[in-house]
């Protein structure tokens, strides 16, 4: 990627897919040269989280929304310490942001941290066209970065793909850290960042858990070193079946029998612990509206994705496993995906979404307390024992 923080206020961009559809814009952030894997998210709000969330590493975000940037960019609501999207494609960007919160413009964050984007873009029919033909690399080109289309076209199909990409050790912590309990301390649990979101911990300090988070090349030895009363396996980007240090290590957690919660990538990885495949999907699943059905309550909620492969598991008989007896605990309703998956033997579950609601919405929030009660439940077992 080259880039330059240079005003783009009417520098001409383009857009070029691997299939040779080309979209022509204005530059939007950052003025020069990105790729990455083009795929596009419904929220109509909580762009800021969406920037910020380690699980969009080498993607490029196409907004659905049309009008985006009315809130600015504030200090509070990053989910990591920088923009890991690889792009940013917007129709209409707000002029002039308006928000009692708002620091400063979303161009002006986007160009101060060198991310290239375009606006302009009838970004409808790029997404409908993404439906049709799935999830491609892509790269937007502006300013001195501009080529003719042959060159643009011959330098997106040199860009890696996501399928095989191992992704997770380049967004997750270097060093081990603590999130402490917020009030009295009630549990321990040692997290294995795979690209997490800062208010995931946030949300489990809130319910009293100290949670050490590790960085995604932890051990075993690493995972039990802080005593555990439960672990956790975060979101992340990339194909989870390149994920295979974190599945040994989950393999390991799961023959112990101590609590296990996994999210996103953690549930992917669950899946492959299991003995389950994962796929991917023709375009994924982004954005802060999609209804999943919780199977264990019958209740549906709103949920917050980011996926763009699934666990290949069946969905309507419980499968046996090297740990017991596992089923699907709940499903999308737009396609039937698999979202979540449970064991019955074993104290571990899973879901293929976002519960910490950043940037919204707040159904799935019960699941950390369902985390903590299943805690709760071994704990007070092992003193009975």
């Amino acid at each position: 990627m080259t880039t330059s923080t240079r005003g783009s206020m009417k520098v001409p961009a383009a857009l070029v897919l691997e299939d040779g559809r080309v979209f022509r814009g204005r530059a939007y952030g950052a003025v020069g040269s990105t790729f990455g894997e083009a795929v596009f998210s419904t929220g109509m709000t909580g762009y800021q989280e969406t920037l910020t969330d380690p699980s969009y590493h080498r993607q490029v975000v196409v907004m659905t929304a049309p009008h985006v940037g009315n809130t600015g960019v504030n200090d509070e609501d990053p989910e990591s310490k920088r923009i890991w999207v690889a792009g940013y494609v917007v129709r209409d960007p707000a002029r002039v942001p308006s928000n009692w919160r708002s620091r400063r413009s979303l161009e002006e964050e986007l160009r101060e941290q060198g991310v290239v984007g375009i606006s302009g873009v009838d970004t409808r029919a790029l997404t409908r066209h993404l439906r049709e033909r799935g999830a491609m690399r892509v790269g937007i080109f502006s300013g001195d970065a501009l080529p003719d289309e042959a060159t643009m076209l011959a330098e997106v199909r040199q860009a890696p793909e996501m399928t095989g990409a191992d992704l997770s050790a380049e967004v997750a912590t270097k060093e081990a850290y603590v999130v402490p309990a917020i009030g009295e301390k009630r549990f321990t649990v040692a997290a294995i960042d795979l690209g997490i979101k800062g208010m995931t911990p946030h949300r489990m300090a809130e319910r009293g858990i100290e949670v050490h988070v590790l960085p995604a090349t932890a051990s075993v030895e690493d995972v039990y070193a802080v005593q555990p009363d439960g672990v956790f396996f975060s979101n992340g980007p990339g194909d989870p079946a390149t994920a295979d240090h974190p599945v040994s290590v989950m393999r390991a957690v799961l023959e112990r029998g101590t609590p296990l919660f996994g999210i996103c990538f953690g549930n992917q990885i669950l899946g492959r612990a299991l003995g389950f495949g994962t796929y991917k999907l023709k375009y994924g699943h982004r954005g802060i509206n999609q209804p999943v059905q919780d199977r264990t309550t019958g209740k549906v909620e709103v949920t917050a994705h980011n996926h763009g492969f699934a666990v290949d598991a069946p969905l309507d008989q419980v499968s046996d496993t090297p740990y017991g007896r596992a089923e699907v605990s709940h499903v999308c309703l737009n396609d039937n995906v698999v979202e979540g998956l449970q064991l019955l033997d074993r104290p571990a579950f899973s879901v293929q979404y976002h519960p910490e609601a950043a940037a919204g919405p707040h159904d799935a929030a019960y699941l950390f307390d369902r985390f903590t009660s299943l805690m709760s439940t071994v704990l007070m077992e092992g003193q009975r024992a």
